[in-house]
This record gives structure tokens, C-alpha cells and sequence, in this order.
């Protein structure tokens, strides 16, 4: 068996300047890695933790977290960035940590002062995720070493689990989407253009909603879903970085 490393949560501290980063549904910190190890280099403090029930090799793990629990994550999270002394804080997601990145700058969190999210369906878009939740989970088993006639057997659960757990996951994004008229801080969105996992133009419908706020619209005309590892991670790394330059970071009261 192939011994793989389970990926922990990253956290460098540089700059007064922080920024949160939250990975994807079957994803986890290594989504952010490019990025993270990108802006640490331009003298930022970053945290990308893993949302509960992930970086595990039990798919199961993250079927038995909701919606609650994530959000509750993505709370600790700028908690612990506070904690370590960081009062300003940006807060940006890929696909379903962008949901919950946006579900932060709606509430208008203490601390938060700008962010965004990269390929998330914040408005319900036609979607490829159960498939594909479907095949990770395959591939985490396989790689776990677990027999085939388990593995078949557990897959059909997780399959039908799987559905339950996305739907919640829309409704919280449907939820989000009604108060991105509440965003009053700078936002932050990327779309790939080769996005196989969700419907692309998604993202003109969440720019419309943006009523309260300037906003920042990157299209990244080759890039998959995960824009963070893909093509054009360079590119999408300098706008993230050009963006963060605009907030209003108040270097001189820290």
C-alpha cells in the first residue's frame, strides 16, 4: 500500500496583513497550497485550515458534517487569525469555501474587510458534484487499501448520503445568495472558463447581486474547477494579490 500523507492545515505568520483561505467540498488545504506559499511571499499572514471531517482517508468522515459545522469552522478560523493578533482579516473560498467565504463578508463579520471566492455556486447552477464526490471518495478508498467488496458496498451509502449532504449545502448557498446585497466590504470573484464542475455563468448572477459594494469579476478562460492547482494558477495568484493591495488595511493602528 502506497503511504500518503494526510494534509494538515497551513498557517505561516509574515506580515500584520491576514488572509484566510477555505478549500473545496472533497478538497483541503493542499487547494490553497499555490496560493498560500504566493501570498506569503508577498508578506501576508496566511491560514488555510481543513474544514471537519476532511483530510481523513473516510469519506464517510465529511457526510457526517453539515452545513453548521462548516460555517462554525470558517468562525474558528478568523477566531484563531484574532486570537494570534490579526484584526483585519480577508476571507476568500474555492467552490464551497467560497460559499461559506461569502456567507462571512454577508454577515458582515468583525474583522473581515474584504474577499471572495474562486468557481463557487453561490446561486443553485447546474452541477457535476455528485459525480465527482462519487469518484473521490472511490479514489480515497482505493488508496486506503480497503477490499473491493467493502469499497462497493460503502460507495452505494456514500453515494446516497452524498445527496442529502449536497442539498444542504445548496441551501445554505441559496441562502448566502439572498444576502449578497449585505456584502459592504470589496469582493473578490474568479471564474474558470473550463469549469467541468459547475455552470460558469453562474458567476454574472452572483456580480448582479452585488449591490452594497465594488467588486473584482477575473475569468480565467482555461482554467477547470479547481483554478487554484489548474493552468492558470499563476495569474489567478497576482490578482488575488493585486486585489488585496486595494483593501483598506489600517497597517498604522496594529
Amino acid at each position: 500500500m502506497k503511504i500518503t500523507n494526510l494534509p494538515k492545515p497551513l498557517f505561516t505568520e509574515n506580515g500584520p496583513r491576514a488572509v484566510l483561505l477555505l478549500h473545496a467540498y472533497s478538497g483541503s488545504s493542499n487547494d490553497m497550497r499555490m496560493l498560500s506559499r504566493y501570498l506569503e511571499k508577498e508578506n501576508y499572514t496566511v491560514y488555510s485550515p481543513n474544514f471537519s471531517g476532511h483530510a481523513t482517508f473516510d469519506p464517510e468522515n465529511i457526510l457526517e458534517k453539515t452545513t453548521v459545522d462548516w460555517q462554525q469552522d470558517t468562525i474558528n478560523a478568523l477566531q484563531f487569525l484574532k486570537e494570534k493578533g490579526y484584526s483585519q482579516i480577508a476571507v476568500f473560498g474555492l467552490s464551497m469555501g467560497g460559499i461559506f467565504a461569502t456567507a462571512a463578508l454577508a454577515d458582515q463579520l468583525e474583522g473581515v474587510i474584504g474577499g471572495g471566492f474562486f468557481c463557487s455556486p453561490i446561486f443553485p447552477v447546474k452541477n457535476n458534484v455528485p459525480e465527482n464526490f462519487a469518484l473521490y471518495a472511490e479514489q480515497v478508498l482505493s488508496i486506503a487499501g480497503v477490499p473491493e467488496d467493502e469499497r462497493i458496498d460503502r460507495l452505494t451509502n456514500i453515494k446516497a448520503d452524498s445527496h442529502e449532504q449536497l442539498a444542504d449545502i445548496e441551501q445554505f448557498s441559496t441562502k448566502t445568495a439572498e444576502k449578497l446585497n449585505q456584502v459592504q466590504v470589496p469582493f473578490f470573484m474568479a471564474q474558470a472558463g473550463n469549469d467541468e464542475m459547475i455552470d460558469a455563468t453562474g458567476v454574472y448572477q452572483s456580480a448582479k447581486a452585488l449591490t452594497q459594494t465594488r467588486f473584482t469579476l477575473n475569468w480565467y478562460p482555461n482554467g477547470g474547477h479547481a483554478v487554484t492547482v489548474g493552468p492558470e494558477h499563476k495569474q489567478l495568484e497576482q490578482d488575488v494579490a493585486a486585489f488585496l493591495n486595494t483593501l483598506s488595511w489600517n497597517e498604522e493602528n496594529e
